[in-house]
């Protein structure tokens, strides 16, 4: 009795792949069979073992993969930013006040952001940091916080930069109205890029009225601010692809339209099974595609075309970027303005060897793999190499630890060793916007580059 249910379970095993609702079927009829045979309990262990692999193979968060399919330099690129990030945003917010000073009370309304928990005192983390800033009391007990002079004096340095960077960025942003369908976007989901577009805090206020040959603030009826696009540049309508296999822009651009040139990819260094799926990435590298810059209302969504444009979207948009890398939420604020999928998640995870999603902290960074050899950028700009003056001025650093493999990483720790015990709880930010949510993504099995492929070539690779 026993012996024919399982044949049973075999022949319909046979017939569907293993997915979740048939795996709580089969335990199910399995768990009943391991109890009457010896049999029906090698076939649950098979069931158990093989979904187990299946459910690895496919899974829907980036969070699930495998720690061989990580690419451990960019996890550090990641982490070693997380002080700083902090760090950052408080100068920030003591450059806003008139004197550059604010009392320490009025420094707890920005616990949220700087995500420090409870009991953990925002005074505490301030004096980790001697050199750039500094406590003191008046007259009638009130503890204020200011910078020192040597973050004063960066602070007016980033100033200059930011003024010589700035037609550089008035082009990222207009560029980026010109890729959008409407030829204009909200002021304030252009906002979310700021940091990483090197544009200024008062980019709302002030910056966005600076350049009205390029662009112009409009406002809706029910009171929602536009930057809309005044002038159409062709000589800006090049992607970043085009300049380089062009060796720069011509007199005469081309006019945007459908594009056949291949993406730089890296992969790996560990990936040593590439040879298996040349042929998939062969066939995706020699797809044409359309422009990011050309009109793309006609393109049907799902569609081959479709999403290898929106692969050409989202490296355009990092390359605008000062550190060619950006929160995956913030991309995802864009999906109608820039004719994207839905499930943009599942499309950077395809295609790893462009694009690098890091999950260090509470939200993920997608990395343009091209622009990086390690953990280092290849091209620093002004605004990077500042960054770099400010965390080495970092006093909560400490020693950095080894790093062997990426399983040495936790996901609250930090790379630092100074702190005592207790005193590190110190949760992952980017910066002060919200955390926005993330996809429940499915990856189908005959999309190109899977990602359950590449577990099973970095398995195979172990093996090898």
């Amino acid at each position: 009795m026993a012996i024919s249910r399982v044949t049973r379970i075999s022949d319909l095993m046979n017939k569907l792949s293993v997915t979740k609702q048939f795996f709580s079927l089969l335990t199910n009829e399995l768990l009943y069979c391991s109890s009457r045979s010896v049999y029906g309990e090698l076939c649950l262990r098979w069931v158990l073992s093989s979904s187990q692999m299946r459910l690895m193979t496919t899974s829907k968060r980036v969070q699930d993969r495998s720690h061989k399919k990580r690419v451990h330099d960019l996890e550090i690129a990641t982490e070693k930013w997380k002080i700083a990030s902090k760090v950052l945003f408080l100068m920030e917010v003591l450059k806003r006040e008139p004197e550059q000073i604010t009392t320490l009370r009025s420094l707890e309304q920005h616990r949220r952001q700087l995500n420090l928990r409870k009991p953990h005192k925002i005074s505490d983390f301030i004096r980790k940091s001697p050199k750039l800033f500094e406590l003191y009391k008046d007259r009638r007990g009130v503890i204020w916080c200011g910078m020192t002079k040597e973050a004063e004096d960066l602070v007016e340095e980033e100033a200059k930069i930011l003024e010589k960077h700035g037609d550089k960025a008035a082009e990222h942003v207009t560029r980026l109205l010109m890729m959008s369908v409407d030829k204009r976007l909200p002021i304030d989901k252009i906002a979310h890029f700021r940091r990483e577009f090197g544009l200024p805090y008062d980019f709302r206020t002030n910056w966005v009225r600076k350049y009205p040959e390029h662009f112009r603030v409009v406002k809706t009826e029910d009171d929602v601010e536009y930057l809309e696009l005044i002038s159409w540049n062709p000589a800006w309508a090049v992607t970043e692809l085009e300049k380089k296999a062009m060796g720069g822009i011509d007199s005469d651009p081309p006019t945007p339209g459908v594009l056949s040139l291949p993406f730089p990819m890296k992969f790996p260094p560990n990936y040593k099974k590439i040879f298996r799926y040349g042929g998939q990435i062969e066939h995706f590298q020699k797809r044409s595609y359309l422009s990011p810059y050309a009109d793309a209302r006609g393109l049907k969504a799902g569609s081959q075309e479709f999403d290898k444009r929106a692969v050409a979207v989202m490296h355009e948009l990092l390359s605008f970027t000062i550190e060619k890398r950006l929160v995956t939420d913030h991309l995802t604020h864009f999906r109608q303005e820039f004719v994207m999928p839905q499930k943009l998640m599942r499309l950077l995870l395809k295609h790893f060897g462009i694009f690098y999603v890091s999950e260090r902290g509470k939200r993920l960074n997608v990395f343009l793999t091209e622009a990086y050899e390690g953990s280092e950028l290849i091209e620093k700009c002004r605004l990077v190499l500042w960054k770099e003056q400010v965390q080495r001025l970092i006093g909560y650093r400490g020693r950095k630890q080894r790093i062997e493999t990426f399983d040495e990483f936790s996901d609250t720790d930090d790379l630092f060793e100074e702190v005592p015990k207790g005193e590190n709880a110190l949760a992952d930010i980017e910066d002060e916007e919200i955390t926005g949510g993330l996809e429940d993504v499915t990856l189908t099995d005959d999309a190109e580059m899977e990602v359950g492929e590449v577990y099973s070539a970095y398995k195979d690779s172990e093996t090898s």
